[in-house]
């Protein structure tokens, strides 16, 4: 690595670490990778392919509020079944949600922590 970085986890602040680690390894098709804490105050995910970053979900006493200053964008192939598979796994469509602009489409959602994440076609 040397003196240059390289992006190894994304941090997410929750209230349940456990159900929202296993929200997002579900969406993603990964799998926990390990945990700290008794109760569990980290969870973290293996990389959801190749040499991606690995989310990690930390636990943190206050309740989101507000609107992310950061979310996650993901590419999908058939939007409407990643949509299906999302919300049968808690995430819930924000209304109004389908966004188009400067040419490009896509679908805004919350996980079950009301942390905002869209689902992009490729």
């Amino acid at each position: 690595m040397g003196a240059t970085p390289q992006l190894g986890w994304i941090q997410v602040d929750c209230e349940d670490p456990e159900r929202l680690a296993a929200f997002w390894a579900a969406l993603l098709a990964t799998d926990v990778r390990g945990r700290l804490g008794e109760p569990p105050q980290y969870v973290f995910l293996n990389a959801a392919g190749g040499d991606a970053a690995r989310l990690s979900f930390q636990r943190v006493p206050q309740a989101k509020q507000g609107k992310n200053r950061i979310h996650f964008d993901l590419a999908v192939t058939d939007l409407e079944e990643a949509t299906r598979s999302a919300v049968a796994l808690g995430a819930i469509v924000v209304p109004g949600g389908d966004v188009h602009e400067h040419g490009m489409s896509w679908r805004v959602l919350r996980d079950p922590e009301g942390n905002e994440f869209c689902l992009v076609p490729e």
